[in-house]
This record gives structure tokens, sequence and C-alpha cells, in this order.
């Protein structure tokens, strides 16, 4: 049963959990997501995950719902949402905007921020695939709320993006019709002429820039998006900046074929970097 963000800070204040927990609430503008609590009374670290296009919160191959119990399990606590529009979120799936999804990335940080239980003193973000995206700027944004970013085959520029992989047919539709409906390889959904709008106004590599906190990037070898692995290494302002690359791996770290998966050598080189950067411990 989903439980409204302001019951369960109230319960939270009563009792604070004994044991490692996975709640559902519901946060401001109807964004549904899973808080993860480790064992122990806290105050833990925390790290805020977002997923990708047409995705939801417990992403590909459930990689993201994986992650965060291993964060768990190191003393990390987490909070995975559902877009606005994906999931189980409120929204209309059509009107996404980068606006809106950064939007959504603020309410997040928020409703973790003000958890009982965990230190938001030590809160990092991390993204996968487009929803790295909604990582960097909000790492950009809140540099003094963010203190860490990993973030996962990562989108390198929104708009080249989309053109690559839908073409300029798709965006003369959109401005034509108001709308279109695209394919992205495991669904298909429509998109309003805005969500293509939205995408020229914002620059990743210069919001990278004005972030200066620990900052990794994870590709696999095979994956067409580790192009953009030079620029975002180049734009990262940090001096902590680190580029994995998976051996083999494609986009999704082939989580759709169990005998190749490389997910568990992606989640424990991110668990590992957030305890670096977040350590557990005082």
């Amino acid at each position: 049963m989903d439980i409204p963000v302001k019951a369960l800070l109230l319960s939270a204040a009563l009792c604070l959990p004994a044991q490692a927990e996975e709640l559902a609430l519901v946060l401001d503008r109807g964004i549904h997501a899973t808080l993860e609590l480790p064992q122990g009374p806290g105050p833990f670290p925390a790290v805020l995950m977002f997923h990708g296009l047409g995705s939801s919160r417990d992403e590909v191959g459930l990689i993201f719902a994986d992650t965060a119990r291993q964060m768990s399990r190191q003393g990390i606590a987490s909070l995975r949402i559902d877009f606005r529009g994906f999931g189980k979120s409120d929204g209309d799936t059509g009107a996404h905007t980068i606006e809106r999804q950064n939007d959504d990335a603020q309410i997040a940080l928020r409703a973790l921020s003000a958890q009982d239980g965990i230190d938001p003193a030590r809160i990092g973000a991390m993204g996968f695939s487009f929803g790295a995206g909604a990582a960097i700027e909000l790492a950009a944004a809140r540099p003094d709320a963010i203190r860490s970013l990993v973030v996962w085959a990562p989108v390198g520029d929104y708009r080249a993006d989309m053109l690559d992989s839908m073409g300029p047919r798709v965006f003369d539709l959109a401005a034509q019709d108001g709308i279109v409906g695209v394919d992205l390889g495991w669904r298909t959904m429509a998109l309003q002429a805005d969500f293509f709008d939205s995408l020229a106004r914002h620059d990743l590599l210069a919001a990278l820039a004005r972030y200066s906190g620990p900052f990794m990037t994870v590709n696999g070898s095979d994956d067409p998006y580790r192009r953009y692995t030079p620029a975002l290494m180049a734009a990262a302002a940090g001096v902590d900046k680190r580029a994995l690359v998976i051996q083999g791996g494609d986009h999704v770290f082939h989580v759709y074929i169990p005998s190749r998966s490389m997910a568990g050598q992606v989640i424990e080189a991110t668990v590992r970097r957030f305890r670096d950067t977040l350590p557990a411990g005082d």
C-alpha cells in the first residue's frame, strides 16, 4: 500500500526502523517512489535514483531495485522514483519534458532530505541513460546538496541523442502535428512537441561543469553512449572523476540475458563508489 510522504515522516519520527525496510511513498504531485532504509537508527547517507526514458523506478532487469538493496546492506539508504507519466506516478506520459523531469528530481531531493533517519549532508544522485541527465542537472542546480554523482550509460547531449536514435522526421512530425508516436525499441510512446523543444534548452556538459563533487560514469564497452564519455570527463569540474568501462557490456549491461548479465559488476562498483564518497560512518 502506498503511504503519503507526510504520514510516513510522522510515523518515522515516532519509531525509526529497527531493520532494513522498503517503503512505498507518494511524493508531491503524485510521484510514486520507493524508500530503502538500512537496518538501524541512522542517520544514513542516501542516494537518489533516476530511471531512463520510458522506464520506471526499478529499471530494466530490476537493476535499480537490486542496487538499492545492495546499498542498504552497506548502510546507504536510497529513494528511487517514477517520473511523472511513468510507472505508477500521476501525469500524462506525452507531456513529459526535461523541465518536468528536473522538477521531479527536485521534489525527490526535498522529500529525501526531510526524511528522519537520513543525513541531508550525505546525499548522492545516480541516473541511468536519459535519467543520467536528471542526475547531472540536479547536481548542477544543488551542488550544496548532492555530494556524489554516478551515471550509467549516460546521455551527453539530449537533442543530439534523440536525433540520432529517432531521426529528424520524428522531430518534424512533432512540430507539425503537436504529438508523435516514437518507438524506443522496447516500448512505444507518444511525446508532444514540448518534449522535443525542451531538449535544446538543456546543456548537460555546461551543467556538469557547475558540479565539483565526486563523479563517476559507467558504460559497457559496446554501448554507443560511450561516445559521450570523453566530453563528460572533460566537463566534470571536480578532481575526483572516474570513467569505468565494463568489457563486453551493451547499453543495458546485458541485463536481459542472465548468462551474460554484467549487472553485478555495475552494482558492485556503484555501491563501492557511494560507500567511499558518502561514508556510512561518522
